[in-house]
């Protein structure tokens, strides 16, 4: 059977390369809905070549790509933004055709009608097209080999706000039934989507008039997510004026209903289409790019310590001066591993989670970003902070939160006289590590112990943090899993996150089926742009607490560490903020 399928693959394949680049109209000479004689079908280099005829253009197309060399049975959709206004991807769409191809996909080009109709909502005759490409797509799936059960869309701008229309509303017709053709489900089977605009309420067809983010903003009721609605995958830039918040906000929707997905956020970067290796990692976890490879450990992968130079311990405490002292609790230290070749002046402190119950700074949540950030150059500092939690009437986090203000100051007070910068001081956590990293970021500015020496008289701010699946950030998860995912607008930020003046610039990573919900990370991230800050964060689909223990080869939570590390090197490579 498999030697029959893969004949199969083989002829489809030798068809495609006859036919790559051949166009086919979607609809019968006559019978397209809708039809306005100010729009044409096609993309920009076409329409505005020398010589070109509007009448030549009126009927939408899909436009096959070359066939892969080895396909992998899926078919991508390709689908250009332009505002509903032209289709001007021409380079972005060639991109995506390209690499995809090379990863085994068979592409085609859908070309929808523009500019916007008249008397009409703006993306009416592009949904028509977009339902029946799908269909026409899905019709071919036999003749050229791939599974009409794995057809994707991948979208920029207006064209995600089409693809976010083919995903979550395949249910509700567009058009009336015009030919047997559209007796085929219209559905697709994933999506991803870049810079989708015009999904909140203040930006319809415009730039978001209130950044997205006002009581009276919602998703468009265009968009019905219904029982069809696929995995999504959504990538977005920071100070995109399409709000990005629009893609929290879908993110939230799929979350509500279970639906696996994914949500990267771009600091400091507009309206553009950036992470398409997130894109490609999304579609390998869900196994549409082949079966996973076996999960390799973290502790493996990163098990040597030969870019340390030397480890350097300490208390925390002068003897007799520790806060709130519980006979039950371990003595908290720090320690320093000094790289061999510094490279850079930065310092990272990373702790480990533990549920506020414990504390292990050499386990997979700690020592392997610090082997990898020594080899790159850069000085860790690990925690060891005192547990198990404090008794009553003192919060979980208390003692812990008490040892980590005091490690940024002795770090702080050390940088200089090692030759580094206690300017660029940054702190990490996972879990419990993560709210407490998010803690020590957001709430420098309230004092959570009495000052005993000198030291104390240096802030603890930090100049950036990462925060991995962070607990216990939101009110329906103060202690526990979060109750409703993190998902309902009632479930807010916990009350020890002051978000004061001297909060950083913080990475997010977070996995979309984590029981501490992965809402935790977004709506921390959507208080840091309220606030004028640029945060970056990714979810992983299909992925749980500590998503990165164990990880198969290529997919987001193997890159997990370079993902942290990019980020690290290049905020703790700007000038500091000034005070």
């Amino acid at each position: 059977m498999k030697r029959i399928l893969l004949t199969c693959f083989a002829v489809a394949a030798a068809v495609m390369v006859a036919r790559a680049g051949e166009r086919e109209y979607i609809w019968p000479e006559g019978a397209m809905p809708d039809p306005q004689p100010h729009q044409i079908a096609a993309m920009t280099d076409e329409s505005k070549a020398e010589g070109f005829s509007p009448d030549s253009a009126r009927r939408p197309y899909i436009e096959w790509c070359e066939a892969p060399e080895k396909p992998n049975g899926v078919c991508m959709i390709l689908i250009s933004g332009g505002s509903y206004r032209n289709c001007c991807d021409v380079r972005l769409v060639k991109k995506w055709a390209k690499e995809l191809t090379a990863l085994g996909c068979q592409c085609v080009n859908f070309v929808y009608r523009t500019p916007r109709p008249e008397g009409l909502p703006i993306y009416q005759t592009a949904w028509e097209d977009g339902q029946r490409a799908v269909r026409m797509v899905r019709s071919e799936a036999a003749r050229r080999g791939f599974d009409p059960e794995k057809i994707g869309t991948i979208s920029m701008s207006a064209g995600s706000h089409l693809a976010t229309l083919l995903a979550t509303s395949s249910q509700t017709p567009a058009y009336e039934k015009r030919d047997g053709l559209d007796d085929l489900p219209c559905h697709v089977n994933w999506a991803i989507v870049f810079a989708p605009a015009y999904i909140l309420t203040d930006g319809i067809g415009t730039p978001d008039s209130r950044m997205g983010d006002a009581p009276d903003v919602a998703v468009d009721a265009c968009f019905k997510f219904d029982e069809k609605t696929p995995p999504m995958c959504f990538l977005h830039g920071g100070k995109d004026v399409y709000s990005p918040l629009g893609s929290t906000r879908l993110y939230r929707e799929l979350r509500k209903r279970k639906i696996p997905a994914e949500l990267h956020l771009y600091p400091d970067v507009g309206h553009g289409a950036f992470g398409f290796e997130r894109a490609v990692e999304f579609m390998r976890q869900l196994g549409f790019l082949g079966a996973l490879g076996p999960e390799e450990p973290l502790m493996e992968r990163y098990g040597s310590d030969a870019a340390r130079s030397s480890c350097e311990r300490a208390r925390i405490w002068p003897e007799g001066k520790t806060p709130d002292l519980q006979t039950h609790q371990n003595d908290p230290y720090l320690e320093w591993h000094i790289p061999t070749n510094l490279t850079t002046k930065a310092i990272q402190i990373v702790w480990s989670g533990g549920s506020y119950n414990g504390s292990v700074p050499d386990g997979f949540e700690v020592a392997p970003i610090r082997r990898l950030l020594n080899e790159r150059g850069m000085t860790v500092v690990t925690v060891k902070y005192r547990h198990p939690r404090p008794a009553a009437p003192l919060a979980k986090h208390t003692t812990a939160w008490q040892d980590a203000q005091r490690v940024v100051r002795i770090v702080k007070s050390e940088a200089a006289a090692r030759g580094l910068d206690p300017s660029r001081v940054g702190v990490m956590g996972s879990s419990a590590g993560g709210h407490l990293a998010l803690m020590i970021a957001t709430s420098s500015k309230t004092g959570s112990y009495l000052p005993i020496d000198k030291i104390d008289k240096l802030d603890c701010s930090v100049a950036w943090a990462v925060a991995v699946y962070p607990a216990y950030a939101l009110t329906d998860g103060i202690d526990c899993h979060n109750t409703h995912g993190g998902n309902e607008d009632s479930d807010r930020l916990a009350p020890e996150f002051a978000f004061d003046l001297a909060t950083p610039p913080i990475l997010f990573l977070h996995g979309d089926a984590d029981g501490w919900a992965a809402m935790n990370s977004v709506k921390a991230w959507e208080q840091l742009r309220r606030m004028g800050i640029q945060g970056e964060l990714h979810t992983l689909v299909k992925r749980g607490h500590c998503f990165h223990r164990a990880a198969s080869k290529g997919t987001a939570s193997w890159n997990a560490l370079d993902r942290i590390a990019d980020f690290v090197f290049r905020v703790s490579s700007k000038e500091p903020r000034r005070k």
